[in-house]
């Protein structure tokens, strides 16, 4: 019982951070479900269902904060849903790909971090075929991983100049929520190891992720939740490579 207490608010920590800057905590719910010794069947499952319900909190936070921009995500969406429904169906070894995208996220964060006057001055036009092709690549390897991809998205957005902090946060909520439910679709022909507690881990983070989406949306200066965006890619980046 108190392994499972220090779990939960494990849980809450990571939804509230991550929900702060429009992501679900995929990443974070997977590290600790391996810590805790989760049985692996149950791990992508689990993720991928607190991922999909903090995203869409996240979502609703920034969007009613009018830092959406339905333009911009649609062309990642396209391509990216159908490719994470059949990313999940996949059963690999998924050992290098968390190598790489461990390597990309600690590029990103140096980048977002070190960079010194670095002005984001958001694009206009975002290449649609540009688009297509990171959406398809983003939403496979986060259908196999058990991510909804927007840890990869937001760097990708914020670094190439394509929106703000706050614009690239509120776009890659919606891109998890939706990947995280076509994953789980992907998944639903395979056996899954429901777990009754899941109900309870579910209302911990959809609380704590209010609470935080709604501070990241509202509160935090772009400075600042570019700060904290630096230290969520740092932890799921150091997941990656240890868990």
């Amino acid at each position: 019982m108190q392994y499972e207490i220090y779990f939960i608010i494990g849980l809450m920590l990571v939804a509230f951070f991550y929900a702060s800057v429009g992501h679900g905590g995929a990443s974070g719910y997977l590290a600790l479900m391996a810590l805790f010794g989760f049985v692996p069947d149950s791990i992508r499952f689990n993720a991928l269902t607190m991922n999909m319900f903090v995203s869409g909190i996240a979502f609703i936070s920034y969007y009613r904060a009018g830092f959406f921009r339905w333009k911009l995500i649609m062309p990642f969406l396209i391509s990216s849903v159908p490719a994470a429904y059949l990313g999940a169906q996949i059963s690999i070894n998924p050992t290098l790909y968390k190598i790489l995208l461990g390597i990309f996220l600690l590029i990103a964060v140096f980048r977002l971090l070190f960079v010194r006057n670095m002005k984001i001055k958001p694009m206009h036009d975002l290449p649609f075929f540009l688009a297509l092709v990171i959406g398809l690549v983003l939403g496979l390897i986060s259908g196999i991983i058990g991510i909804g991809g927007g840890i990869l998205l937001s760097p990708i957005l914020i670094l190439a100049g394509f929106a703000t902090t706050k614009e690239a946060s509120a776009v890659s909520a919606l891109f998890i929520l939706l990947n995280s439910a076509s994953g789980l679709a992907g998944l639903a022909s395979q056996f899954i190891n429901f777990q009754p507690h899941l109900i309870y881990y579910i209302a911990a983070v959809m609380g704590a992720g209010f609470v935080g989406s709604a501070i990241g949306s509202q509160t935090l200066s772009e400075y600042k939740l570019r700060i904290v965006l630096s230290v969520v890619l740092l932890a799921a980046s150091m997941k990656l490579f240890f868990f």
